[in-house]
């Protein structure tokens, strides 16, 4: 079964994200800010990981830079999950290693679902 970490601090997405993963058939572990996050993926190893970019204790960007720099992480797909859209956001999530960036205002949760299994080569 396929592991997805789901990094969000948003109570209402989270739960909305976490059952229509389930749904798909996803294995879903979640973690509600960025320190929890780099824990729960050094500890359960998902094989995708969806990062919000602003949580509190440890942004995304710098949780996305500990998976990275961490050598038991870093081939694990990070697809940065968030709200800031902007040029310098999407390249800096790229330069850090994402494997994709979706605007959550843009996208249905059907797309996020896709996405995972485009990165995955499913």
């Amino acid at each position: 079964m396929i592991k997805v970490l789901v990094a969000e601090d948003d109570r209402f997405l989270i739960k909305a994200y976490a059952a229509k993963l389930k749904k798909e058939g996803f294995d879903v572990l979640l973690a509600v800010n960025g320190e929890e996050a780099v824990e729960k993926a050094k500890k359960e190893k998902p094989d995708v990981i969806l990062l919000d970019l602003v949580m509190p204790k440890k942004d995304g960007f710098d949780a996305l830079a500990d998976i990275k720099s961490d050598p038991s992480l870093k081939n694990i797909p990070v697809v940065i999950l968030s709200n800031l859209g902007q040029e310098e956001d999407i390249k800096r999530g790229k330069d850090l290693g994402a494997a994709g960036y979706l605007v959550k205002s843009n996208i249905a949760i059907a797309d996020v679902v896709k996405k995972i299994k485009e990165v995955l080569g499913k």
